[in-house]
């Protein structure tokens, strides 16, 4: 199974280690979104988005990769580091309408988060995401993977 992620970690590098993490338990193609705007993806088979949230969004480049590089039906997974550990993944909905994706999984964890206010008190979610988090993604990434090959 070829898997890639897409990827923007642009504020504390919380999503950078999460994606790191995984890669260097599988073989997966990290693609910076921040670096790359045009790749075709048709030969993969899985299809990962990940993201720091930026007011309950996914960053706008990931947003825009996804509307011009997703393939029609592709296996596609979400993954968001974010100080409140939330499902954001619904900000993707406008960037992966009418390509026939199948989301197969989701993963959040907490990070690190300095903007605004939380600046002023030293940021939140503060050592994170820490080993457990990374663990549990690589551990999420594993399941996908057996998922899409029992299928």
């Amino acid at each position: 199974m070829k898997c890639c992620i897409v990827y923007a970690s642009t504020h504390h590098g919380n999503t950078k280690k999460v994606v790191d993490a995984i890669a260097k338990e599988f073989e997966v193609e990290l693609i910076d979104a921040t670096q790359v705007q045009k790749k075709d993806l048709s030969e993969y088979d899985l299809i990962g988005f990940a993201s720091g949230i930026y007011a309950a969004q996914f960053h706008q480049q990931v947003k825009n990769f996804a509307h011009e590089n997703l393939p029609q039906g592709k296996k596609i997974f979400y993954i968001m580091t974010s100080a409140m550990n939330k499902d954001f993944s619904k900000s993707m909905a406008d960037s992966v309408k009418d390509k026939n994706a199948e989301v197969v999984g989701k993963f959040t964890c907490h990070g690190y988060n300095t903007f605004g206010p939380f600046k002023l008190v030293g940021g939140t979610s503060k050592g994170h995401p820490d080993e457990n988090d990374l663990t549990d993604a690589v551990e999420f990434f594993r399941n996908i993977i057996r998922v899409g090959r029992a299928e």
